[in-house]
């Protein structure tokens, strides 16, 4: 049997229909077209194939979760969250999201009783009431009961720079995965480098975060803690014990083979605090995304420790310095030279109004825009608010395939789900924190936070890497 050679002509990536057929045709024929023969790796990759190099790094992740020996820069990290209803589990208004929890609860468990009685043969499902997925129909089957957990109501990092109210009970979250063990309550304070996972389509990215990561803040949100907690279960508790004292023990996330081994090269001073930053710096590096750009898409990171301890440095005081500002993003203020053009002006109509009203009817957004597609250097916030003279390198700072500001302008929207019906307004979020220019000056963070970010970015070092 014969062998058959395959032939590759790469049109790009992203293309419409339309503008791949567009390419086909200025050809006029596939004779004209420039053709590469594919030969698989010893992986069989086709395309996109893996840099041997990045094998002999370190990986991230452990072999064994939690497990305190393992040869990884982490001993822990876990997926993000997966719900199956964001729409009934994260809103922007607390009062909302907690009458949205009401209602679903009370539907489960009405439903459950009429089938569990004999009522009826089946559940009833009806989405302007709840979404039956695979955990609802499992609890159903055992006749479990859902009851209305206060201490659940959460803040989650929804998409980049996108934080919103949640609910993380078990009953209505699909999994959870490990992130009770990363953050056990809300008062547990945590941080967490949430990267890419594995088959991701976009290109590889990185974020941390200090709030509770859904599965999609990153593009299968694969995060790697700082800490993560183990209950103590030597623990006596008395009377006068404040609720949930003592009853968790802190554990170090950053593995003491990584330590050891960064002591050996770098000093005796090095803490794991310094490696996590090194991590957090390292994963910016354009260099070493561009390298492995194949790799990231197939595997979780791996990572040298740099040869030069001035490298290594500099890695961690970067990635120190971007996770300061990532984590305050919403106190970055605004960027020199961008201009808030705004006509604010109280109509007839208004006149009557209270103060306080008027004042958060002028800085409501319905949906934020560019004038024209490629005009990006003005962004209308509203009718009455326009930004003006946003630098064009803030654009350059892509997280999770698009800018941070177009993920600002995508999330902070009015948007009233289909099938539930549940309206999800950010202008709640301004209400509810008492700021009305909350989403306006988070946008003028964000175009601040990006432009930072890629002039620090620039100060990495260019570690040389074989190829």
């Amino acid at each position: 049997m014969s062998k058959a050679t395959i032939h590759y002509h790469d049109i790009g990536d992203y293309l419409s229909r339309e503008a791949k057929l567009a390419i086909i045709k200025k050809n006029h024929s596939i004779a004209n077209m420039q053709w590469q023969t594919l030969t698989p790796n010893e992986h069989g990759d086709w395309l996109n194939q893996r840099n041997d190099a990045f094998s002999t790094f370190i990986p991230l992740e452990p072999e064994k979760k939690f497990d305190a020996k393992a040869k990884s820069f982490f001993i822990a990290n876990s997926l993000g969250t997966v719900t199956a209803r964001d729409s009934w589990v994260y809103n922007f208004s607390t009062e909302v999201l907690s009458s949205n929890i009401k209602k679903t609860i009370e539907h489960y468990n009405s439903e459950r009783e009429l089938v569990n009685a004999g009522g009826q043969p089946e559940v009833i499902t009806n989405s302007l009431l709840g979404s039956w997925s695979r955990d609802w129909q499992n609890n159903l089957k055992k006749n479990k009961a859902i009851l209305e957990n206060p201490n659940e109501y959460r803040l989650t990092a929804y998409r980049p720079f996108v934080k919103i109210n949640s609910y993380f009970d078990d009953d209505l979250n699909q999994e959870r995965y490990q992130l009770l063990k990363v953050f056990p309550t809300k008062n547990h304070k945590n941080l967490l480098i949430c990267v890419s996972g594995v088959g991701a389509s976009k290109d590889f990215s990185v974020l941390i975060t200090n709030n509770i990561p859904n599965y999609d803040s990153i593009e299968k949100s694969n995060c790697f803690p700082l800490y993560y907690y183990e209950e103590n279960e030597s623990r006596q508790t008395t009377l006068f014990d404040k609720a949930d004292e003592g009853k968790y023990i802190r554990r170090d996330a950053v593995s003491d083979f990584i330590l050891e081994r960064a002591k050996q090269q770098y000093g005796k001073i090095v803490t794991k605090e310094d490696i996590f930053y090194y991590v957090y710096g390292f994963l910016h590096s354009p260099k070493y995304r561009e390298m492995f750009a194949s790799d990231l898409k197939k595997m979780l990171p791996r990572l040298p420790l740099v040869d030069d301890v001035r490298n290594f440095w500099a890695f961690s005081k970067v990635g120190r310095a971007l996770a300061e500002l990532h984590l305050n993003y919403e106190k970055a203020g605004k960027c020199p030279g961008v201009v808030e053009y705004n006509t604010l002006s109280v109509s007839g109509s208004l006149k009557q109004a209270n103060a306080k009203e008027v004042k958060y009817f002028d800085y409501r957004v319905e949906k934020m825009r560019f004038p024209k597609k490629d005009q990006k250097d003005t962004i209308i916030y509203n009718s009455q608010i326009t930004l003006k003279k946003v630098p064009a390198q803030a654009y350059d700072y892509v997280v999770n395939g698009k800018s941070a500001i177009e993920w600002i302008m995508e999330r902070y929207q009015i948007m009233t789900h289909k099938e539930s019906g549940i309206v999800n307004d950010p202008n709640d979020w301004s209400k509810e924190t008492g700021n009305p220019r909350y989403i306006l000056d988070l946008l003028l963070s964000v175009i601040n936070v990006s432009v930072q970010t890629m002039k620090i970015v620039e100060n990495l070092p260019d570690v040389k890497t074989e190829e």
